[in-house]
């Protein structure tokens, strides 16, 4: 039995959003590969109570609040100082004692840094990297860097300059660790390949995808009691994240009101915890609801006509997209929302970037149910298929590169 320190950014329980599903399906496969220990940041104080969810596959669990403001100076303390703003953001002394704490007392096969950040409480060890463990795994997931500069072409002057310094510090800081790690994860090949044009000097990547449990996000599972009498289009995600917000407030501006003057009877719901003040503020319309936290997302799956993913920034493989295709929805979305999930054929799902072409595919589905019924149909099998989790998470116990 292996011997693994876990490192992770954020808490991976529960998992409800794109980078927790992952890192918790992570730590639920490699319980049963070995004894694993985890330390990891909360930066939602109401998080803290999960460490005992996490102690069913973990030996041991430390979690240490992350206090965002104190963070985000620390980030800006950073940057004057040359680093990238994630380094200092993330790293807190009390983090870096646990790691030193564990790696004095235990000697661990892997130590495997959960985001590019946690690699750099291995840097500060007490210990030799030599000496901190076998293998030192780095699950990049998508490229944080590049995430910056999408950041930067939102923005105007002088914050597009501010988003690029931090792209190019932190793609820096990454190049590192591709440097000093023996291996390096991607979640895609579009990633890894994205990682090797800037850093052509890139070795030891792996690419395992993501998964989804699709006996979970099973439409069987879940009934409808009745049909409501509206058409209902909606979008899933944690709605305080920028990227989410951006794509909720894109749609509701520029492509719902296109889909309503087809289909005047449409429902648009906005579906996720922490909604932004801005999404709020759209339920002065009564053709959109608002819900933040929802008990069982399935259901509102289950009541949905088309799901839609109107990101105009992101990275590697969403889970949305992914669990939406579980359901067995018909999906319009965007490019970027599907750039890691190599889906080339229309069968599955409909990928518009223009605000006209995206709402003419709307209305089309919402329109034609029986076209949407076998896109959805077509899109479970499609995940069943290629997204099983233990399936992809086996590639962390195969050491040979997975990556030309």
């Amino acid at each position: 039995m292996k011997k693994i320190l876990y490192l992770c950014h954020r808490i991976p329980y529960p998992p409800n959003k794109g980078d927790k599903i992952r890192s918790f399906n992570e730590i639920k496969f490699l319980s049963r590969t070995g004894t694993l220990d985890l330390i990891t940041l909360a930066d939602n104080m109401e998080d803290m109570k999960y460490a005992v969810d996490l102690e069913k596959y973990c030996r041991q669990v430390m979690v240490f609040p992350l206090n965002k403001k104190l963070a985000t100076l620390k980030g800006a303390l950073s940057l004057m100082r040359g680093q990238s703003i994630s380094q200092g953001y993330f790293y807190k002394k009390e983090f870096q004692k646990a790691v030193d704490k564990l790696t004095d007392s235990h000697k661990y096969d892997a130590l495997i840094c959960f985001s590019s950040p946690m690699a750099e409480y291995v840097f500060k060890a007490k210990k030799k990297m030599e000496d901190l463990a076998g293998t030192l795994i780095m699950d990049f997931c998508d490229l944080d860097s590049d995430k910056w500069n999408q950041y930067a072409d939102q923005k105007t002057f002088p914050l597009n300059l501010f988003y690029r310094t931090e792209a190019r510090r932190l793609l820096s800081f990454e190049k590192k660790i591709n440097r000093l790690f023996g291996r390096s994860v991607f979640i895609s090949k579009k990633e890894a390949d994205l990682f090797k044009a800037y850093n052509p000097e890139a070795k030891n990547i792996d690419i395992i995808p993501n998964g989804v449990d699709h006996a979970y996000f099973d439409p069987e599972k879940i009934i409808i009691s009745k049909k409501a009498p509206f058409l209902v289009i909606s979008f899933f995600g944690a709605m305080d994240y920028y990227a989410n917000v951006d794509g909720a407030l894109w749609f509701a501006g520029k492509i719902l009101p296109l889909i309503k003057k087809k289909v005047p009877e449409v429902l648009f719901y906005i579906v996720g915890s922490h909604p932004d003040r801005r999404l709020k503020a759209l339920t002065t319309d009564p053709g959109i609801k608002v819900t933040g936290f929802v008990e069982d997302i399935r259901d509102y799956y289950a009541s949905t006509r088309v799901c839609v993913i109107p990101l105009r920034i992101a990275r590697g493989v969403q889970n949305k997209v992914l669990e939406a295709m579980s359901m067995a929805k018909a999906i319009v979305t965007t490019s970027p929302a599907v750039q890691g999930i190599e889906v080339y054929d229309d069968a599955l799902l409909k990928i518009e970037d223009d605000p006209d072409r995206f709402a003419a595919q709307v209305i089309q589905l919402l329109q034609d149910e029986p076209l949407g019924k076998k896109m959805g149909r077509d899109a479970r099998h499609h995940i069943i298929e290629n997204f099983n989790w233990d399936h992809n998470m086996e590639s962390f116990l195969n050491e040979n590169s997975s990556y030309p």
